[in-house]
């Protein structure tokens, strides 16, 4: 874990929150100058603290209406078949989030498609037929009430 000062969290807290404010307005909220607070930043990526930006889509504005979740179970959990399975989840565009899990389920997908026929599709012609899956699970998305990316601070 990364040894964080307050003005650290102060940052990483406002870059969560809006990634594409300027190194100007982040160091006046935080209470720096500009030539330190980039300073901090680098140093925040670089340590892996900061791992990326992205801009946050609206999935139905852009025709993906649906959003499901699947619980997978594997026939085996050798480490070479999960990474087996891991490395297929990788090369769907489709599957946005994929969580080992301990228990029962080996792993929680998120998964978007366009419509019910395009997860049917997916369903029956990518995720079932990926290595090692022995059960598929899904649930389909109703309404999200919170969808907060990273973590409190």
């Amino acid at each position: 874990m990364a040894n964080l000062d307050e003005i650290d969290r102060r940052l990483l807290r406002e870059l969560q929150n809006e990634g594409r404010i300027t190194n100007v307005e982040l160091a006046h909220r935080v209470g720096l100058t500009a030539p330190p607070c980039l300073r901090r930043v680098r140093s925040l990526e670089e340590e892996g603290v900061i791992r990326g930006y992205h801009a946050e889509l609206h999935p139905s504005k852009l025709g993906f209406s649906i959003t499901v979740f699947a619980m997978v179970s594997l026939k085996s959990q050798a480490e070479t078949a999960l990474q087996e399975f891991e490395q297929a989840m990788k090369d769907l565009p489709e599957v946005r989030e994929v969580h080992m899990l301990n228990g029962e389920i080996d792993f929680i997908i998120k998964i978007v498609a366009r419509d019910l026929q395009a997860f049917q599709e997916f369903l029956t012609s990518k995720l079932t037929p990926a290595p090692n899956v022995a059960s598929v699970k899904t649930s389909l998305t109703i309404r999200t009430s919170k969808n907060d990316p990273g973590v409190p601070l």
